[in-house]
């Protein structure tokens, strides 16, 4: 496969998005960025801004032409949007799709039966489908929960309250990476394209366990942390189905609950067993600049 120069990234602007613009941009790919059409973000002046209309496949098809690959950072409320990328890409020759599967491992099959996966499982299907066609190819980045982001979000631990979830006792390691080499792996694919070609590629920063993480952040605090003990089967995903039985289901009620079990629960590909940093280029975290991650965090 020859060299991809020409990037576009849908989905700049929320959580994971600047880091991956970054990245892209230090390995000196020509960045194009899709934004709607009453955005007033700015960017570097380096960058192509494109506003596009997401519901219109002539739109993304329009705005695609001349473009080597599409990298999808869409959210949540967005991932049926990639349905039109994905046919604006082929109709656009575009060679590879990286879509918006950072984050949990949703080719484990405990993971795909949660319903909160159902708009990622049914695009990887799509995506697999257009691939053996030949006409667009692929890769899945898995990379865990985001790190930096996860402890500053409270996802992963409390910093007000000084408090750490232990799921299932908490001593079960889970693969995590920082949203700067979440980043470098979109580069990392885009720089080996053909061997990253229609597959999962796996990376992480750190596999702590949550007891662990409590230990780290009492030593950068010099305070004693709360541990509180939770069952991934009870008080995550029982809830949470139950949620998804009533006539207007609260998506926090039963979307973030599946996503940490999905993380936390047992047999559901944590940590990873087989990952691509070397190939990617990503290093991974020392124990000290671990350390460093969740002091930052905990401030």
């Amino acid at each position: 496969m020859s060299a991809i120069s020409k990037v576009v990234l849908a989905g700049a602007t929320g959580n994971l998005g600047p880091a991956i613009l970054e990245q892209l941009l230090k390995a000196g790919f020509q960045v194009t960025v899709f934004t709607r059409q009453s955005s007033t973000h700015e960017f570097p002046a380096s960058v192509t801004a494109k506003p596009v209309d997401y519901d219109s496949v002539e739109s993304l098809t329009t705005a695609l032409e001349g473009q080597d690959a599409i990298v999808s950072t869409l959210g949540f409320l967005g991932l049926s949007k990639q349905l039109n990328l994905v046919e604006a890409a082929v109709k656009a020759n575009v060679r590879r799709f990286i879509p918006s599967e950072f984050g949990s491992d949703t080719t484990n099959a405990k993971n795909a039966a949660l319903p909160v996966f159902a708009d990622k499982v049914a695009f990887q299907k799509v995506l697999a489908k257009e691939a053996a066609n030949g006409t667009i190819s692929y890769t899945n980045i898995i990379t865990g929960p985001f790190f930096d982001w996860g402890l500053k979000a409270g996802i992963i631990l409390n910093a007000q309250e000084k408090s750490i979830k232990l799921y299932d006792g908490g001593e079960g390691r889970f693969s995590t990476t920082t949203l700067e080499s979440i980043g470098k792996a979109v580069a990392g694919v885009l720089k080996k394209p053909e061997e990253t070609k229609n597959r999962e590629v796996y990376v992480q920063d750190a596999a702590p366990t949550l007891k662990q993480l409590k230990a780290v952040a009492e030593k950068v605090t010099g305070t004693a942390w709360q541990g509180k003990e939770l069952s991934v089967e009870n008080d995550l995903l029982a809830p949470a189905f139950a949620e998804l039985q009533k006539e207007n289901p609260d998506p926090s009620k039963f979307a973030i609950p599946m996503i940490l079990a999905s993380v936390w629960g047992e047999g559901r590909g944590q940590p990873f067993q087989k990952l691509d940093n070397e190939l990617l280029g990503i290093k991974g975290l020392t124990e000290a600049e671990i350390e460093a991650v969740v002091a930052a965090a905990t401030k």
